[in-house]
């Protein structure tokens, strides 16, 4: 973080003195919203949650070493008061980062693919100097200002991740971290139930490319009408990536390894290259397109680029996570998120890399897909089906994942459980070290779990 005193962390945050805080005393250190992670010269944030008040910790947070707190009321403690602790968090953000006068800012966007594109970017821009990117998934109205406070005087790029539950999400996160490249991925069914159409999707994600300033740049998706369609929202620069003849990054000439990586040729308006990436699925050859046409509009020379798409590992948790245990079975966590594009992308990289395999596909419910929820949730069942997958878990909520999968032409096996622990237990009971699953479900579900539980033991059907 860059050092700010009191006195003006309090004007950013339109704020008063309180208790005793020194306006000549400095914030050195991170801005958290956990008490057990402050650090001396830090600044903890007083939110209230659904199961905690922040401003019961206060006094924690003090003695760890915090020089303020970040508080709707006072609470004994040197505090900052301020009307709302959350929206003081993104002033504050905002304020930062406007002295941050050698930082560009490059944000993503899309249904699906934010943050495997986010860390794939933050590793290619790297070569150009220091980045700061999100932790996991912080790219809503409290992690996307905590991963701005962390920008320091030597930090080149920041990388930011922006989601969005409605109209208006992203344009508020975007006056926190003024993107100068705004990359969008696509529109897809992820978040459905709240926007009611991909129309309504389209408008909010689009948020992103109106707020570019004229000598910006917009990366867009070429094979996406909906994406395409944004350049007119737009007075920045437009450049296109995917598999369009006409796009500016086009992606070309794609295979998949044994253990689904793909490599592919990149053709672009600096040249042309051959990618070979470290990373499981299909997919990520679109958000390595996506992130060439991001670091090319950053400055990088193609060769930096394609060094760093093909040096690149995954970051984020829980996301395409291939790991083998030690009687050889094969356990695929992807269980971070789920929406009908990523189970589809998450099925056909599974089958490829589990190819001879009996493979296990867990699948719980996707969420937020509103009234079309029940037919997209059949949709991948269907895929289950076409990829022949072998054996299928579905939880309850999920059911109809199941009733898409059986078919006359299908000869898997569906059931539906009412649970992960009843899930384990199948598993658990039936599983051969020849085997392979892949768990995969929206992230409120923890399903990640049964891939965790499932490594730590040696099941009593391992048998070769």
């Amino acid at each position: 973080m860059i050092p700010l005193d009191l006195g003006e962390v309090a004007r950013l945050t339109s704020g008063r003195l309180a208790d005793g805080a020194d306006p000549q005393a400095a914030v050195t250190s991170s801005v958290v919203i956990d008490s057990r992670r402050v650090e001396p010269g830090g600044l903890f944030v007083c939110l209230v949650g659904e199961h905690a008040d922040g401003h019961a910790f206060a006094a924690d947070a003090i003695r760890a070493g915090a020089i303020v707190v970040l508080a709707a009321r006072e609470v004994g403690v040197p505090a900052i008061v301020v009307d709302d602790p959350q929206r003081a968090l993104g002033s504050l953000a905002a304020g930062m980062l406007a002295r941050a006068d050698r930082c560009t800012v490059v944000g993503v966007t899309g249904s699906s693919g934010k943050t495997s594109t986010k860390d794939l970017l933050a590793q290619v821009l790297a070569r150009g100097g220091p980045v700061v990117a999100p932790e996991n998934s912080f790219n809503n109205e409290i992690g996307l200002p905590l991963t701005v406070l962390s920008v320091d005087e030597n930090t080149s790029t920041l990388v930011c991740e922006y989601s969005a539950r409605g109209t208006g999400h992203i344009a508020y996160l975007c006056s926190i971290a003024p993107p100068q490249i705004g990359v969008v991925l696509n529109v897809g069914a992820a978040h459905l139930g709240e926007f009611g159409s991909r129309e309504a999707i389209a408008t909010a994600k689009g948020e992103l490319v109106e707020a570019l300033p004229p000598d910006g740049t917009a990366v867009l998706n070429a094979d996406d009408a909906l994406v395409r369609a944004m350049a007119a929202r737009t007075s920045a620069r437009v450049l296109t990536f995917g598999t369009a003849p006409d796009a500016d990054v086009r992606l070309d000439e794609l295979e998949l390894d044994d253990r689904a990586r793909p490599s592919f040729a990149l053709r672009t308006f600096a040249g042309e290259a051959r990618v070979r990436m470290q990373l499981s699925g299909a997919h990520h050859a679109m958000n390595a397109a996506a992130t060439a046409a991001a670091a090319l509009a950053r400055g990088l020379a193609l060769d930096e680029i394609v060094a760093g798409l093909s040096d690149a590992h995954a970051r984020s948790a829980h996301r395409m996570d291939v790991r083998e245990r030690s009687d050889g079975l094969l356990v695929v966590d992807d269980a971070y998120n789920a929406n009908p594009e990523s189970m589809r992308a998450a099925l056909e990289a599974f089958v490829r890399l589990a190819a001879g395999r009996r493979r296990w596909a867990v699948l719980g419910e996707m969420r937020e897909l509103g009234d079309e929820s029940a037919s997209l949730h059949r949709g991948v069942g269907e895929v289950v089906a076409a990829t022949a997958v072998d054996e299928l878990l579905a939880n309850d909520a999920a059911a109809p994942n199941a009733d898409g999968a059986r078919s006359p032409s299908w000869a898997g096996h569906a059931r539906v459980v009412p649970d992960a622990t009843a899930a384990t237990a199948v598993l658990t009971a039936e599983l051969r070290n020849t085997d392979a699953v892949l768990v995969k479900a929206s992230n409120s579900l923890r399903l990640w779990e049964i891939a965790d539980e499932i490594l730590a033991v040696q099941t009593a059907g391992a048998s070769a």
